[in-house]
């Protein structure tokens, strides 16, 4: 019997993976140094101070506006696992933070309505989404690395304990107009009662329970989330689910719905109820590795 001979591997065939390897990294760096190189002439910034916030489960009731059978009901609350760490700025980008973008020509000047004391110290207001988001895209050409707009769940991951909950608390299966009429009534009233319109500087309002500063304090951040109207019939069956991405969920002591020009929510720009006092921003950092694929996409 002759014997069994094996077929050597095909070299070429073993060093692809590798291969693959060596150029998504070879990649990933030409992206950021596109990133750095789309930067006006300067040296690199030294990040923003951030938190990491590890993973776990929180409750998270759903942004938007929820109508069964024609009646206003409050979102559905689902329980949300995060299996990532979520890097956030600890405090809101200030004022000169702001304007050093402005100064490289990447930001229009901000619109607040009240001067700042300290520019170092106090919280950038007066901008819009669009403002936040030409800010996220020079930071990220000026540090080299990707950062964006956190979510409406971004900050209910971050802010635990403090974030809202802005349920009328109606019996769902309520058909009398007046209960989500009067429930509505003292929800906004209370609003209006804790004003304080002035924007005060970064850490007046404290850290929580994961050393997350100052959100829903007296100024609102903008967030990546589309507003939506989400409505259902009389069994609770989903009729439709229509998002409206020029309009976007600002964060604090309430969510807002803002259109994305909006510079001074009192000024109006599609809030619901009380508008904010301010709105203002920070960024989440992406410390995925694949995260400038993306932003170049």
């Amino acid at each position: 019997m002759a014997a069994l001979t094996s077929k050597p591997d095909n070299p070429l065939k073993s060093l692809a993976l590798p291969a693959l390897i060596l150029v998504a990294l070879v990649s990933t760096v030409a992206i950021k140094a596109d990133l750095v190189g789309a930067a006006p002439t300067g040296p690199l910034l030294d990040e923003p101070l951030t938190i990491e916030i590890a993973p776990r489960q929180f409750d998270y009731r759903d942004s938007g506006e929820f109508f069964r059978n024609g009646f206003a009901v409050d979102g559905p609350v689902k329980n949300v696992t995060t299996h990532r760490a979520l890097t956030i700025m600890k405090y809101q980008v200030t004022v000169a933070d702001y304007g050093r973008c402005v100064a490289d020509g990447a930001c229009p000047a901000a619109e607040p309505s009240f001067a700042p004391v300290d520019i170092a110290t106090t919280p950038a207001t007066g901008v819009s989404y669009d403002d936040a988001i030409a800010y996220a895209a020079w930071l990220s050409a000026r540090t080299g690395e990707v950062w964006k707009l956190p979510t409406d769940q971004d900050f209910a991951f971050a802010a635990g304990s403090r974030f809202p909950d802005d349920a009328l608390g109606v019996d769902i299966n309520s058909t009398n107009p007046a209960d989500r009429w009067l429930a509505d009534y003292n929800r906004e009233a209370a609003r209006k009662a804790s004003r304080d319109p002035v924007p005060q500087p970064i850490g007046r309002f404290g850290e929580n329970e994961y050393g997350f500063a100052d959100f829903a304090g007296n100024i609102w951040e903008w967030t990546a989330t589309c507003s939506r109207r989400v409505n259902l019939d009389k069994a609770g069956t989903l009729l439709n689910d229509v998002s409206s991405c020029g309009i976007y969920v600002a964060s604090g002591k309430h969510r807002a719905a803002l259109s994305s020009f909006v510079r001074n929510p009192k000024g109006g720009g599609c809030a619901v109820g009380v508008p904010p006092d301010n709105v203002g921003f920070r960024l989440v950092k992406d410390t995925r590795w694949y995260a400038p694929f993306l932003a170049k996409l």
